[in-house]
């Protein structure tokens, strides 16, 4: 799965992070390929992703309590 470093809005953002979650959860990819594209899309669009210390709220709408879970456990590990 291909993961771009940069998207336009959080929507866009929020359905990449949902298409990678996924994946990981249907065993299409491993879940190095998991930290390393949640990583790479934090990385490159931390203003969509996370408000004051919370994911914002378009991304908590279109992702959910579940994906979120898997991504704020991923980027408290590895970012710390």
């Amino acid at each position: 799965m291909e993961v771009r470093l940069f998207y336009r809005t959080q929507r866009d953002l929020a359905t990449a992070l949902n298409q990678l979650v996924d994946a990981y959860w249907q065993e299409e990819i491993r879940e190095d390929e998991l930290i390393e594209g949640i990583k790479s899309m934090y990385e490159h669009n931390q203003e969509k992703l996370i408000k004051n210390n919370e994911f914002t709220k378009v991304v908590q709408q279109q992702s959910g309590k579940r994906r979120l879970a898997v991504v704020g456990k991923i980027l408290e590990k590895e970012i710390g």
